[in-house]
C-alpha cells in the first residue's frame, strides 16, 4: 500500500505562489506605467494651456451662458458664458502649481527642522511640542485660518496648506535621524572630529531621501486636494480665476441642470490625485529595501 507524501505537492504551492507574485508585479508596473502617463499628461496640458484652451477662460458671454457640447465649445459653457474646456485646462495650471509647490515648500522647512530635531536633543522637546500642537488642528482648518488672516493669492494659499504638512515630513526625518545617529559610520565621523554641519549633510540626509521622496508625493496630493476644497468652500482663490475647485464650486448651482459643470473639473482632480499616490506607492516598493527582498 503507498501513500503519497507532501514533497510532490510542495513544488506545485511554490510555483502556483510564484507565478501569482509575477502576475501582481505585472499589474503593478501596468498601473505605474498609467498613472505615469496621465500625470504626465496633465503637466503637458498645463504648461501648454495657452496653446491648448480654445478661448479666454475668463471672458464673459452672457448670450452663450449654459450651452451644451458643440464645435465652438467643446464641454460647453459656465453660467456666465466662459468655455469650460477652457478653464478645466487652466484649472490644471494652478492645481499641478499649488502641488509642487506645497511639496517644495514643506521639504525646505521640514528636512532642516527634522535633522537638527533629531541630532540635538536639546532643542528636540521644544520643536516637536510646537509640531504636536500644529497636529492637532485639523489641517482644512489652519489653511481657512491662514488664508483668512492675509490676502487670498497663490503664495498664501500654498503657505497655509504647507503650515499644517510641515509636522509630517519633521516626524519622518526626526525619526530616520534617530536611527541613523546611532549607526558605525556616524559614530566613527564624530569621534574624527566631524564638524556637526558635515555629518548632518553628508552623513544624516542622504539617509532620509527615500522616505522624503515617497513622503512629498503624498504631500503634492493632499495639496492639490485641499486647495480644491479651499476654492469650492469659497476662501480660496478669487472665482475669476480658473481652479478646478472654482469651477465644481460655480457649477454646484446648476449640477442637476448640467451634471457636466463640475463633471469634468472632478473626473481630472480625481485622475490627478490618484495617479500621483500610485507613482507615491511605486516608489516606495521600489525604495523600500524589505520589499526588494520581498519581491526577490
Amino acid at each position: 500500500m503507498t501513500t503519497s507524501t507532501p514533497s510532490s505537492a510542495q513544488p506545485q504551492r511554490l510555483s502556483l505562489l510564484h507565478a501569482l507574485s509575477r502576475l501582481f508585479r505585472l499589474r503593478a508596473r501596468t498601473t505605474t506605467l498609467i498613472a505615469a502617463f496621465l500625470l504626465l499628461m496633465l503637466v503637458v496640458m498645463a504648461l501648454m494651456a495657452p496653446f491648448i484652451a480654445t478661448h479666454d477662460p475668463t471672458a464673459l458671454s452672457p448670450a452663450s451662458r449654459l450651452q451644451g457640447m458643440s464645435a465652438e465649445h467643446w464641454l460647453g459653457t459656465d453660467a456666465y458664458g466662459r468655455d469650460l474646456f477652457s478653464r478645466v485646462v487652466y484649472g490644471a495650471r494652478v492645481s499641478l502649481s499649488v502641488g509642487l509647490g506645497v511639496a517644495v515648500l514643506t521639504v525646505l522647512i521640514g528636512l532642516p527642522l527634522g535633522l537638527l530635531t533629531g541630532y540635538f536633543r536639546a532643542i528636540d522637546a521644544v520643536v516637536m511640542r510646537v509640531m504636536d500642537g500644529l497636529m492637532a488642528i485639523p489641517a482644512i482648518l489652519a489653511a481657512i485660518a491662514i488664508v483668512a488672516l492675509t490676502s487670498a493669492n497663490l503664495w498664501t494659499l500654498m503657505i497655509a496648506i504647507t503650515v499644517p504638512e510641515i509636522p509630517q515630513i519633521v516626524r519622518l526625518i526626526r525619526s530616520q535621524v534617530l536611527a541613523t545617529r546611532e549607526e558605525a559610520f556616524v559614530e566613527a565621523a564624530v569621534l574624527m572630529s566631524t564638524p556637526t554641519h558635515k555629518i548632518l549633510w553628508r552623513h544624516l540626509m542622504p539617509n532620509t531621501f527615500a522616505p522624503l521622496i515617497v513622503q512629498c508625493t503624498y504631500v503634492c496630493a493632499a495639496a492639490i486636494l485641499t486647495e480644491a476644497t479651499l476654492s469650492f468652500l469659497g476662501v480660496g482663490l478669487s472665482s475669476e480665476i480658473p481652479t478646478w475647485g472654482n469651477i465644481m464650486a460655480e457649477g454646484r448651482t446648476y449640477f442637476q441642470l448640467k451634471p457636466a459643470l463640475i463633471f469634468w473639473a472632478g473626473l481630472l482632480l480625481s485622475l490627478c490625485i490618484l495617479s500621483i499616490n500610485l507613482l507615491g506607492d511605486a516608489a516606495r516598493d521600489a525604495l523600500d529595501p524589505t520589499m526588494k527582498r520581498k519581491d526577490g
